[in-house]
């Protein structure tokens, strides 16, 4: 009938860090996601000073994210932030 693609519940969390931010904003982060029960399987963290328009995080740590989520087979990407609809479309 009908073919649905294999659930992953694996992710990588992209946490990007502005000036002020604590480390406790990611752990609560990750604990909120393994409560929903996501395996967290690698994090980026991504120092920013403020949001990039296109992408929130830079080119690079995109083309690292896309890279750690096929090594690991992750088949979710959580930001830790909000984005925008131009930022979730790109």
């Amino acid at each position: 009938m009908f073919e649905r693609a294999e659930r992953s519940d694996r992710a990588v969390i992209l946490h990007p860090v502005f000036p002020g931010d604590g480390p406790e904003l990611l752990d609560e982060f990750c604990e909120l996601a393994r409560s929903a029960g996501v395996e967290i399987v690698d994090v980026l963290t991504a120092p920013r000073d403020r949001p990039d328009a296109r992408y929130f995080v830079g080119k690079g740590k995109i083309e690292q994210l896309a890279d750690r989520v096929e090594e690991t087979g992750a088949g979710l990407i959580l930001f830790s932030s909000p984005l925008s609809a131009i930022q979730e479309r790109n």
